[in-house]
C-alpha cells in the first residue's frame, strides 16, 4: 500500500527555503508514530533537509536525477518506477515529499495522512497538489489546539481513496 503523509497550511503550502513550514512537535510525533518500521520515499532535497539522517528505524528510498548521488544505507532510485520496484507491496509505504514527488505519487496513493496547519505561511515556496476530495473519503480527523510547543492549531486528517 502506498500512503502519502504531508503537513500543509491553509493554502496547500508544504515548505519554504528547502525546509518545513514550521516546527510542530505534535506533527513530528504523529509522523514518527506512523512511519517508524516502514519504508519512506522522498526526493533528495527532502532527505538532505533532515537535521539528522537517516531517520531511525525506517527504510529510506531517495529519488534523484543525479546518477552520481549515493549515501550508505540509502536505496536510490532515478524514476518513480524504479522506486516502486523497491517497495514492499505487503506493507504500508510512505511518500514524504517534496512537492514534485507528491505530484507524481498522488494518483498512485491509496491513503493520505494530512496535517492541516491552520495558518498561512506567506513566504512558502513549495506546495502540495490540489486535492480533489471527490476521489478521497475522510476516515478520521483529530483537532489539536496551539500550545506552548505548537504555535498553530492543526488537524490530522486520514483519507482513503474512494472506490468508483
Amino acid at each position: 500500500m502506498t500512503s502519502i503523509i504531508v503537513a500543509i497550511d491553509e493554502h496547500n503550502a508544504i515548505g519554504r527555503k528547502g525546509g518545513l513550514l514550521c516546527h510542530l512537535p505534535q506533527d513530528m510525533q504523529h509522523f514518527k508514530a506512523l512511519t517508524t518500521g516502514h519504508t519512506i520515499v522522498m526526493g533528495r532535497t527532502t532527505y538532505l533537509s533532515f537535521p539528522r539522517r537517516p531517520l531511525p528505524n525506517r527504510r529510506h528510498v531517495v529519488l534523484t536525477r543525479d546518477t552520481e548521488w549515493h549515501e550508505d544505507g540509502i536505496l536510490v532510485a532515478h524514476t518513480r518506477q524504479e522506486a516502486e520496484a523497491l517497495l514492499n507491496d505487503k506493507e504500508e509505504n510512505f511518500i514524504i515529499g517534496g512537492g514534485q514527488i507528491y505530484k507524481e505519487w498522488l494518483p498512485k496513493a491509496d491513503k493520505l495522512y494530512v496535517t492541516r496547519i491552520h495558518h498561512v505561511f506567506e513566504d512558502a515556496d513549495t506546495f502540495f497538489p490540489t486535492l480533489d476530495l471527490t476521489h478521497w473519503q475522510t476516515v478520521k480527523q483529530t483537532e489539536y489546539k496551539a500550545d506552548e510547543k505548537n504555535p498553530y492549531d492543526l488537524r490530522f486528517i486520514e483519507y482513503t481513496k474512494r472506490t468508483i
